[in-house]
């Protein structure tokens, strides 16, 4: 009778063994894809385009990598870590789009769960801020297109607190939408004070001009 117990705890001992060693890679995966797209958020900050564009590619390899690795582990799919570094991919994938003017990507084109795609859409939209502020930063800041950026959080807060759902269901995507507020309430304050700024100093020059042409006339 107990020999039969021999058998059994064999097949889950090597059954366990394969999912340790996904796990595994797993991990190792989320942590390269996660860099991969540090890098090429900053390709994008940089206006690097053909680096971008390396960096976004070597990227949805290696999620594709990493999603074909835990195939058949459905809760490793599922676990933070691989939901985070998926997350990151949306963030690149979609901060790229936006600055570039390009189309949005879908869920289904980076090949990732709603939950993910919205909490990176969030993760996007906090990244504009540094865009923005990068051009206020410029002296020749092109203040059409900080406008243009914060049209864009704006527009993604708008559409994120309309998901009303359990956290357990959409990745704690309302902390986010909370932290995607705060971030666009300070960049629109900030941006708001810069275009004042520079329409005073505009009256200001203007009002120079008028009256050094008053006196040497």
């Amino acid at each position: 009778m107990t020999g039969a117990l021999l058998p059994i705890c064999a097949g889950i001992r090597a059954a366990l063994g394969v999912k340790t060693a996904a796990r595994d890679r797993a991990l190792a995966g989320s942590r390269e894809l996660i860099r991969l797209c540090s890098e090429a958020i900053r390709a994008i900050h940089r206006r690097d385009w053909a680096d971008a564009d390396a960096r976004l590619k070597a990227a949805r390899d290696a999620a594709d990598a990493l999603i074909a690795g835990v195939e058949g582990f459905p809760d490793l799919l599922e676990s933070g870590y691989t939901q985070d570094a998926l997350k990151e991919v949306v963030e690149a994938f979609a901060t790229a789009a936006i600055i570039r003017r390009d189309p949005l990507p879908t869920p289904e084109a980076l090949g990732v769960g709603s939950a993910t795609y919205l909490n990176g859409l969030a993760e996007a939209a906090t990244e504009l801020r540094r865009f923005i502020l990068d051009i206020l930063r410029r002296e020749d800041g092109d203040s059409d297109e900080a406008e243009r950026l914060l049209d864009w959080m704006d527009a993604i807060y708008d559409q994120l607190v309309t998901f009303d759902f359990p956290d357990a269901v959409t990745g704690d995507l309302r902390r986010r939408t909370d932290v995607v507020r705060g971030v666009l309430e300070r960049t629109r304050g900030d941006l708001t004070t810069t275009l004042r700024q520079q329409r005073l100093q505009a009256a200001l020059e203007a009002f120079e001009r008028r009256t050094t042409e008053r006196r040497d006339s």
